[in-house]
This record gives C-alpha cells, sequence and structure tokens, in this order.
C-alpha cells in the first residue's frame, strides 16, 4: 500500500506537466467558401444613378405610404417576430448565466443556532445547554480557467447569441420581402380583377347583341355559343381573381397582426417606383451585408469554442471554495479580538477513467463542428444563388416586360382592325372573339410582368441584405447596433 501510494504521489505531478505541454489552445480552422469574383453577367453594368442595396433603407426603397405602414405594422406587431425577439432576450440571459461563471461568487451570512444534549449522551454525565453565533463570507466552489475551458464556453455563449441577433435581423428583413411582395401582388390582383370586370362587361354586351342577331336570323347558334364560351370563360377567371385576392389579403392581415391602418392613397402598380437601378456589389459584401451569414459564421464559432472546452475537459480541474468570519458562543463576544474563523478548500480534480464520457464529448463536439462549416459554407453558396437569380430575374424580366407592352399594343391594334372588319362583313366574328380573348390575354400577361419585375427588386434587395439601417424592434424603436 504504501509503495501504491508513492507511485501515485508521482504519477500525478508527471500527468499534470504533460497534460499541461498539451494545453494550448487549438488553432481555428479556416473554412473555405470558394465565391466567383464576380456574379454572371446577367445584366448591363450599372450606371451613375444606381444605388447601393446595402446602404439603402426600406423607407428610402419604397415610397408607398400605404406600404410603408404594412411594413411598419409587421415589424411592430408580427408574432413570428415576436418569437425570434424572445429568442434573442433568452440567448443573451443564457450568455450572462455563462459569463457569471467567470467571476467567484462571494455571498455573506450568519447564522446562529442553540442546542441541548441530555445527560446520557453527554461525556460529562451532564445535561449541556450551548448556542453558536456565526457572521462571515464565503467564496463557492470557483474554477481556476488554466485551460480555458471556462472561457470556452463562456466565447459560445456569446456567439449563439450574437447568431440569434443576426437570425432576427435576416427575418426582419424576410419578412420586409414578404409584406412588399403581398402587397404587390395585393395590387396585381386588384388590376386584374379591374380588367376582368371590364372584359366581362364588354362580353355581356356582345353577347346580347350577337343573341338579338341570332333571334333575327343574321348570325348563326355556332357565333352565339362562341360568345358564350368567352363570357362564361371570362367569369371563371374573374371568380378565381377574387379568391386569389382574397386569400392574399388574408395573408397581409396575418403578416402585420390584424393593426388597423390609417386610410391613406394607395399607389398604382407603375407608381411603386421599383424600377430604379439597385448594385448587388462583389460577392465577398455578402459576408459582411446578409445577416443569416453572419449567424451562420457565429455559430461556426460557437461550434469552434466548445471543441476548446471539450478538449480542456481532459485537463486537472482546479477549484478553490473558502469562508472568513467571526463565530463566538455567545453572541455579545461574536466580534470581539480572537474569534475570527477561516477555512480554504482547494481541490484539483484529474479524470482517470470516465468509460469514455470525456471523449464522447470531443467527437460530439467536432461533429457539430463540421456540420458547423458545412452549413456556413451551403449558406454561402445559397447566398450567392440568390441573388444571381435575383440579377438575371431583374435583367430578363425588364426585356420581357418591354416586349409585352409592345404585344398588347399589337394586340390592341388587331382587336380595333377586326372589329372593323366585322362590321364591313369581311370576317367572321369568330375571328372577332380571337382577337378579343388574346388582348385580354396579353393584358393579364402584362400586369402580371410588372408586378414581377417590381418583385425582382425587393429580391435583388433582400438577396444582398439592405436595409439594415432602419429595422425596427418589436417595441417600434430603432435596432440597436
Amino acid at each position: 500500500m504504501l509503495k501504491l501510494q508513492i507511485t501515485l504521489r508521482r504519477a500525478i505531478p508527471c500527468a499534470c506537466a504533460l497534460l499541461a505541454a498539451c494545453a494550448a489552445a487549438p488553432q481555428a480552422e479556416k473554412h473555405g467558401h470558394p465565391l466567383p469574383a464576380y456574379y454572371p453577367a446577367a445584366q448591363t453594368p450599372p450606371s451613375a444613378q444606381a444605388t447601393s442595396a446595402a446602404t439603402l433603407g426600406w423607407k428610402n426603397l419604397f415610397v408607398d405610404p400605404y406600404l410603408q405602414g404594412l411594413i411598419s405594422n409587421a415589424l411592430a406587431y408580427n408574432s413570428d417576430l415576436q418569437v425570434a425577439s424572445a429568442r434573442v432576450a433568452e440567448a443573451k440571459a443564457l450568455y450572462g448565466i455563462q459569463d457569471a461563471n467567470r467571476w467567484p461568487m462571494v455571498a455573506v451570512g450568519a447564522e446562529a443556532g442553540r442546542a441541548r444534549k441530555p445527560a446520557d449522551l453527554s461525556p460529562v454525565r451532564k445535561t449541556l445547554l450551548g448556542s453558536q453565533y456565526q457572521v462571515g463570507f464565503s467564496l463557492a466552489t470557483y474554477e481556476l480557467d488554466f485551460w480555458g475551458r471556462v472561457s470556452s464556453l463562456n466565447e459560445a455563449a456569446l456567439a449563439q447569441f450574437m447568431a440569434s441577433a443576426e437570425a432576427k435581423q435576416a427575418f426582419q428583413i424576410s419578412l420586409i420581402a414578404l409584406v412588399s411582395n403581398s402587397y404587390l401582388q395585393d395590387l396585381e390582383l386588384a388590376e386584374r380583377v379591374s380588367l376582368a370586370e371590364k372584359t366581362l362587361a364588354s362580353r355581356e354586351e356582345s353577347l346580347r347583341i350577337m343573341q338579338r342577331r341570332v333571334d333575327v336570323g343574321s348570325a348563326s347558334d355556332l357565333v352565339l355559343r362562341q360568345a358564350q364560351i368567352l363570357m362564361f370563360s371570362t367569369r371563371s377567371e374573374l371568380a378565381v381573381l377574387k379568391r386569389q385576392q382574397a386569400q392574399n389579403t388574408a395573408l397581409l392581415a396575418q403578416l402585420t397582426g390584424h393593426a388597423d391602418l390609417p386610410k391613406t392613397t394607395h399607389l398604382a402598380l407603375d407608381q411603386q417606383g421599383l424600377e430604379r437601378e439597385i448594385v448587388a456589389g462583389l460577392p465577398s459584401d455578402l459576408l459582411l451585408q446578409r445577416p443569416d451569414l453572419r449567424a451562420a459564421e457565429q455559430k461556426l464559432k460557437a461550434s469552434r469554442a466548445n471543441v476548446k472546452a471539450a478538449r480542456a475537459a481532459f485537463f486537472p480541474s482546479i477549484t478553490l471554495t473558502g469562508m472568513a468570519g467571526m463565530a463566538s458562543s455567545d453572541l455579545d463576544r461574536l466580534f470581539s479580538s480572537g474569534q475570527q474563523i477561516w477555512s480554504f478548500l482547494p481541490q484539483i480534480s484529474l479524470p482517470l477513467f470516465d468509460a469514455g464520457l470525456t471523449q464522447h464529448n470531443l467527437d460530439l463536439a467536432e461533429a457539430r463542428k463540421h456540420l458547423a462549416v458545412a452549413n456556413y459554407e451551403s449558406t454561402v453558396r445559397s447566398a450567392f444563388r440568390d441573388v444571381s437569380n435575383a440579377l438575371a430575374a431583374q435583367h430578363w424580366l425588364t426585356v420581357q416586360l418591354a416586349e409585352q407592352t409592345e404585344l398588347v399594343k399589337f394586340e390592341a391594334e388587331r382587336t380595333r382592325l377586326a372589329d372593323l372588319r366585322y362590321e364591313h362583313g369581311a370576317i367572321t366574328y369568330l375571328e372577332v372573339l380571337d382577337a378579343k380573348r388574346a388582348l385580354f390575354s396579353a393584358e393579364q400577361a402584362l400586369v402580371q410582368l410588372r408586378r414581377a419585375r417590381l418583385s425582382s427588386t425587393v429580391d435583388l434587395y433582400v438577396a444582398v441584405g439592405g436595409g439594415q439601417d432602419e429595422l425596427l424592434t418589436p417595441a417600434g424603436k430603432k435596432e440597436e447596433k
């Protein structure tokens, strides 16, 4: 037994020295996010009047006062955003709890006691009465962070807090995009409903005239049936549009927390001012501009800090416990000279056998770190794709919109000429119906393209992480940075 004690006394300091030599904090691994130097050439070079999306606030991007009210209400009352804010507060509190572990916990306390011991239990065979009074400061178990375990856990908690704050900002930007796109969709549907109602009224009148002609024998039943089919198809499409309009209105109400908005003038779809040219910048700018990328980076930092903490768990843990104060059996003499008491209990603990628990914790931290690296690189590539898609959509929708505008002009002229030729008996009414059907479809497509072109500006604005200078908290105050 004596030899075993001597061997252990020699082995433990040697093990501590060996572990101390290996206790250097692990170096952070570099994470690669290979991105091209430029986005694919999907648009012409920006002009001198182009605006940078990263510095453009949403109040400057959206000029419609009613849309600004919708966005403000969504940022103030949206329940999902309130959940995101609560998660930020939760992460902040967890960071505060973890940060408190870096400092010693000192408490002050006082106690008083009185005890009676019967004679048969007393060593002097007499009943004993005794009192004890004590007051002092105590030091709770405090770990000396030689190996960086506590500081690494604190770093991980801070990174998680920062990640949740960035995630909230990313949600705010996506909420702005969802509200604005839903509002643009509402304007599109309103225009299409109005267009369908005017077309339906025109076709009902044409059907009435055609019915009279059939009655007097100047037109065939086939032409009448074609006019009826055209009218009923317009009614059906109008019903679809009104259903979509009602659903979109319900979505806007949900996004804005069903808050009442002041009655302001709505701007038409072509008055939204979203045709402006926006500069996306370089792909490398995304790493600083997009909050979802910054959130992924903070999660990566947290995972690496957890790896450091898991490695530090292999090293000895040194903790301190102590107290100091005054004690006496008489309350009057509690603070007299010579009544001081103190205790100091340093403790060192070295894991020798834990059935692989410490190693498994390290393996888990390493696996989560690799997962965070993969998620970060995937998020970077997705962000690059989002901007590329938005640039391509903005460019080609502009081209398509110009072509569709010309098509509507020609279809309108074709319809006018068809009416004239039919009045002079040069063509049948079926050709007139075909021209009107083509004109209605072209006008509907033009409204859809106009809205899609405006939405592409919103999508580009969000894809590059713009507008963070005007984000609001759920309380309606400006977001602190």
